[in-house]
């Protein structure tokens, strides 16, 4: 959807020239030890010296550059060219050399079949109405046994009213629906503010992903939440409603037949 792909454009590009949240840059101290400071989960396998990253939407100077450190070839995608001039920043102020893309996460014909072995990607498909366009172009550059992890939010994270009524945080919107969710005119920490997002079921979160040639190796749901926020904080929705899942996935098909090579482009 090539509006809704202009419109986060936009929208990310403002949030980067901004400072908002989730465009920090990596700290110093994550510098220190830059395996650690990506791997928390303890996902990765082994060292990342000589392996092929692909960080897919995932520019801001964050991820990109930290695994850059940690010795792997790195290419970051991003539909927002200030993220990226953020990752691109931070690689000359620490002498790192990572690629740099802009591009959405569905569209990646400039990269060779099978030329990752791992893709990381932050929360984001919710900014694509197709997840399943996603995964197909995931498992279209990552060679098989190769790594796929990621962060998405929850379906009802999306569903969900941003403040609480007097029981709880209904639900209000559509499970099924095709288009994106109205977007929030007021900061909240768990949408982004004028930002078009899809709800994606979780039939295409995990069914989606095993149907395009990847096993779910784990799942994990990152802990936000706390019964003494304050009602209406990000932490005191979080205690009710879940907002991200991280999986842990693995390419075990080859990719579908008719999908031909394509010439690996790399743009600075």
């Amino acid at each position: 959807m090539e509006i809704a792909q202009d419109h986060n454009r936009r929208v990310w590009d403002e949030r980067a020239r901004q400072g908002l949240l989730h465009t920090r840059t990596a700290r110093d101290d994550e510098f220190d030890d830059p395996l650690k400071a990506i791997n928390g989960r303890g996902w990765i396998d082994g060292e990342l010296a000589g392996k092929h990253v692909l960080c897919l939407a995932g520019g801001g100077g964050l991820q990109a550059p930290l695994y850059a450190a940690a010795g792997a070839m790195v290419t970051v995608v991003d539909i927002s060219p200030e993220m990226l001039e953020q990752d691109r920043r931070v690689a000359r102020e620490r002498a790192l050399e990572l690629q740099t893309i802009a591009t959405s996460m569905d569209d990646l014909p400039m990269l060779a079949n099978a030329s990752f072995d791992i893709v990381t990607q932050p929360v984001s498909t919710c900014y694509v109405p197709s997840l399943a366009k996603v995964y197909d172009e995931i498992a279209r550059v990552l060679r098989v046994g190769g790594q796929y992890l990621s962060q998405h939010k929850q379906p009802a994270n999306l569903q969900a009213a941003p403040t609480p009524f007097p029981s709880g945080y209904a639900v209000t919107e559509d499970y099924y629906a095709k288009g994106p969710v109205p977007p929030m005119h007021g900061e909240f920490e768990h949408r982004e503010k004028g930002a078009l997002e899809f709800v994606h079921r979780w039939e295409e979160i995990v069914g989606g992903l095993c149907r395009s040639g990847f096993v779910i190796e784990d799942l994990a749901e990152p802990k936000h939440g706390d019964p003494a926020a304050e009602p209406g904080t990000f932490r005191h929705r979080s205690q009710y409603i879940p907002p991200y899942v991280a999986i842990k996935a693995r390419r075990t098909a080859t990719p579908p037949l008719g999908q031909a090579a394509t010439a690996g482009i790399v743009i600075p």
